[in-house]
């Protein structure tokens, strides 16, 4: 190189070196605010808004009371910030707000709520390294992924199911089973279990029909069932379509008794489903509120604050609480260095003790059936599995 273009090419590279350094330095770096942001995601809109807004009614009240007792991690104090966003129950958009709270940087993610959601998502979160605990989400599929960041602190379809067609062949004396599912991961996936334990108990499945989680009639579907003459009619999916569903079997004249999963177990599902709903029977998992070790505190200050529980607030609650505990023994809230600690959980929650086995499924669990009574879910018997 001669002379000349050598004293050219030293001040633009010094140049460029200052401009790095100067650029560099005023570009605004994320703040190490002392805040921590969880995401909590669930259906805030829509038909499914009521079991969304009860999930982060129930995980805002988590942050509050931690945000008021005070919280050290790696001995800085902390406060906790809840980033909540709706996925309106819908897969699709279900992955749009996971991207968003992966670029929001939130250290931890509470949800989804829906199975449907949740499957999905999950792959974002996990791709991306940050935690996910559902609350609710009790499709099989949702822990058999193998993704490591995945946990759920409810009982899965797999115990549900199984407890729910046992029921009603042992317990009912049902012989014939209708079986009616919404296609979603979580009516379809607790359908398939229940149709599996009926069949393993001696009774028979005598209709296998589908609707979807937007229908609001279902007079072909139920005119089928009633030539087969079921015992029982069993519905995997949520009130917005159970309710309806069992006004319509009433008004056909099909007297079989009513079955259903989790989502019928709602306040919703009372109100809308009126007289025809009186009878039927739906499972929840785990214990009766006032049965959990701290279920009475928990819905006396939930009541409080916010009315009363619709289903799923105390697992979502808890799921905070697991989370941030996982973070405290860690001494560290990024998600690569409190994962191993959520692991290893050992928790006494709202809803009971916590621990995780290898899928990230919650270890001990109960299923509780409830029958509707009037205006209330009264307890017909609690399983221990």
């Amino acid at each position: 190189m001669n002379i000349n273009k050598l004293r050219l090419v030293r001040p633009i590279a010094i140049f460029a070196l200052f401009s790095l350094v100067f650029f560099t330095g005023c570009t605004k770096q994320p703040a190490d605010d002392g805040v921590i942001r969880i995401g909590s995601v669930a259906p805030l809109t829509g038909s499914q808004s009521h079991y969304g807004k009860d999930n982060d009614n129930g995980a805002r009240l988590a942050i509050e009371e931690l945000n008021a007792k005070g919280v050290t991690i790696g001995g800085k104090p902390v406060k906790f910030e809840l980033v909540s966003e709706d996925d309106q129950a819908d897969p699709k958009t279900a992955t749009i707000v996971a991207q968003k709270l992966v670029d929001k940087q939130v250290k931890g993610v509470i949800g989804h709520l829906n199975s449907g959601t949740t499957i999905p998502a999950s792959k974002i979160y996990y791709d991306a390294g940050i935690v996910q605990i559902s609350p609710s989400a009790t499709a099989i599929a949702y822990t058999k992924q193998g993704f490591k960041s995945a946990f759920r602190v409810m009982t899965n379809d797999s115990q549900q199911g199984r407890v729910l067609g046992e029921f009603a062949v042992k317990k009912l004396g049902a012989k014939s089973v209708a079986i009616i599912d919404d296609r979603t991961a979580y009516g379809q996936g607790i359908a398939d279990e229940v149709e599996k334990a009926v069949v393993a108990s001696g009774g028979a499945v005598v209709s296998r029909q589908y609707t979807t989680d937007s229908s609001s009639d279902f007079t072909a579907i139920l005119t089928s069932i009633k030539s087969t003459s079921p015992d029982v009619v069993f519905y995997g999916g949520m009130d917005p379509q159970g309710a309806p569903l069992v006004k319509q079997m009433r008004n056909l004249g099909l007297a079989a008794t009513y079955l259903g999963g989790d989502g019928l177990n709602t306040l919703d599902y009372l109100r809308l489903a009126g007289k025809d709903g009186e009878g039927t029977v739906a499972s929840m998992p785990g214990l009766p509120i006032d049965q959990m070790p701290g279920g009475k505190n928990f819905q006396e200050k939930f009541n409080a604050r916010y009315g009363p529980i619709q289903v799923y607030a105390p697992y979502a609650y808890d799921a905070v609480m697991v989370m941030v505990d996982a973070m405290m023994r860690a001494n560290s809230a990024d998600p690569a260095m409190y994962l191993p600690e959520v692991a290893k959980t050992q928790y006494q929650g709202v809803t009971g003790n916590i621990a995780f086995d290898e899928k990230g499924d919650v270890k001990a669990a109960a299923i509780t059936l409830y029958q509707a009574k009037g205006d209330k879910w009264e307890v017909l018997e609690v399983i221990n599995e």
